[in-house]
């Protein structure tokens, strides 16, 4: 096992991965930008070393940096948690060049599954259907509009070099593709440097099921279990749960076949997930492999009762995978709330300041991941994900229930949160039946914007007038519009 472990990244996904290496006697080297130097992953660590300034090619994309920190400091492998430099060939190749583990896929196997392209190539090459439209990336409208008058409407434009959302469009009819192909194209090039896209048949009311796979040196993979990711906005996650209230036995079975496939074709390496989209009728077809730990995994961990983190770090290590598929255990049901920094009310409006006061929720069955504490500062440089509720329960009610009790416990002053937009989905009847698609927040734009009882105002008072003692700086929406949290809060002051 190593004895070092660098952990390339910030915020909760470093203090996760750091809180797994103590437990398994690992010491931790952490790096930081400097906004980030007093940050909690900061402080955990058994090492600490700045590697530039806020924006994130200055600093957590900086490979050159990364590795040489991790040399000088006597490391043998490097954790790249999620985001940043999780998925990038080039760092996990650098970083074995230079005689350290990378925990993660080899770069190779990030090369070829992190090309949409290669990955649907392999999927099909293994009997997985793929969604009807474009094999190669399309680089003209001419091409987009042959692939839409062949497939028919809808379709989905999504950009060939790289995921998170970022540049998708779905275009309804014919007269919609130049305006959506400016969109997509621009932003695929902001987001990816290039303004490829695939073309495919876009499925109506599908719901967004991934499936958590692991394998080792030798090649055996195994699937641990589905999560439906389909409570979304702007083809971004916010609400992640399994079982799937839609997978059964027979769905579940199959999806974990085709992963397993899959990820025996691209000879696959160490934790992941195949994504696919399920239609109505339980057919489904493959979207993508994201090469690293999902942001969602706790959800997975809760019901099989297995630390993630540490069988990525057996398997860098060379060790093989200690339970067959047969051993896989799943008890029970978990959610996940994604509370970011954000203003749901405003168009999910991301929002720089100062968390106070604070206080997490706490209790039986109940996990929160996060690196915030009072007086920690949330930059506007990186995704504004501040930290995960999860909740587990016998069964899907009782995790719904000790959620709402959880996102009623919490208080994040200072900044707006997605805590009131998880509250409202919480007690939506679709969601609570289980009755949803990845257009559910537009279907529902009241659950956004939904009126905060009495109790919630009096409590938003307090965070409002506290937040305001210690100096916390807010952003005020666009229009001087005032969000239900703020007029709630200003109201129930008002009131006190």
């Amino acid at each position: 096992m190593f004895s070092k472990v660098l952990v390339a990244n910030r915020g909760e996904i470093a203090v996760r991965v750091i809180r797994t290496c103590r437990d398994m006697g690992i010491r931790t080297v952490a790096v930081y930008s400097d906004v980030d130097r007093t940050a909690m992953h900061v402080r955990l660590a058994d090492e600490a070393y700045p590697i530039g300034t806020a924006p994130p090619t200055d600093s957590y994309l900086r490979i050159d940096r990364l590795v040489e920190v991790a040399k000088r400091t006597g490391c043998d492998a490097v954790h790249p948690g999620y985001g940043f430099l999780a998925e990038n060939a080039e760092f996990a190749q650098a970083v074995a060049d230079a005689g350290l583990a990378f925990v993660g896929p080899p770069a190779p196997v990030q090369r070829s599954l992190g090309s949409k392209t290669e990955a649907r190539r392999i999927a099909a090459s293994v009997g997985v259907p793929v969604a009807e439209g474009t094999m190669d990336p399309v680089t003209d409208i001419a091409a987009a509009r042959v692939v839409g008058e062949r497939v028919g409407y809808p379709i989905l434009l999504k950009p060939a070099g790289g995921g998170g959302g970022k540049g998708m469009r779905i275009v309804r009819s014919a007269a919609e593709l130049p305006d959506a192909w400016r969109g997509a194209t621009g932003e695929a090039t902001t987001a990816f440097g290039a303004p490829a896209l695939l073309v495919e048949r876009y499925i109506e009311h599908g719901r967004h099921i991934e499936m958590q796979i692991l394998a080792d040196e030798r090649g055996d993979v195994v699937w641990l279990g589905e999560r439906d990711c389909s409570i979304q906005r702007r083809h971004q996650k916010l609400i992640e749960e399994t079982p799937g209230p839609s997978v059964d036995d027979d769905l579940r079975a199959r999806l974990g076949e085709a992963a397993v496939r899959i990820a025996r074709a691209a000879g696959y390496r160490n934790a992941g997930t195949c994504e696919f989209l399920v239609a109505p009728d339980g057919m489904f077809v493959f979207l993508e492999v994201n090469t690293r730990l999902q942001v969602e995994h706790p959800v997975t961990e809760a019901v099989t009762g297995l630390d993630l983190v540490a069988l990525q770090l057996r398997v860098a290590a060379g060790e093989p995978l200690p339970f067959r598929q047969d051993q896989v255990e799943r008890r029970g049901a978990a959610i996940e709330c994604r509370v970011t920094a954000e203003d749901p009310a405003a168009g999910f409006l991301p929002t720089a300041g100062r968390v106070d006061p604070l206080r997490l929720p706490t209790g039986p069955k109940l996990r929160v991941d996060s690196a915030l504490e009072p007086g920690t500062w949330v930059p506007n440089d990186y995704d504004p994900l501040i930290a995960k509720v999860i909740a587990y329960g016998r069964d899907r009610a009782e995790a719904i229930a000790r959620m709402r009790r959880a996102l009623a416990e919490t208080i994040v002053g200072g900044v707006p949160t997605t805590i009131p937009f998880h509250a409202a989905v919480l007690a939506e009847p679709d969601f609570v039946a289980g009755r949803y698609d990845t257009g559910y927040v537009a279907a529902h734009p009241d659950v956004a914007r939904r009126e905060i009882d009495d109790g919630q105002a009096v409590a938003a008072a307090v965070v409002a007038v506290l937040a305001a003692r210690s100096g916390a700086v807010r952003r005020a929406p666009p229009d001087g519009a005032m969000t239900p949290w703020a007029a709630a809060a200003r109201e129930g002051a008002l009131r006190e």
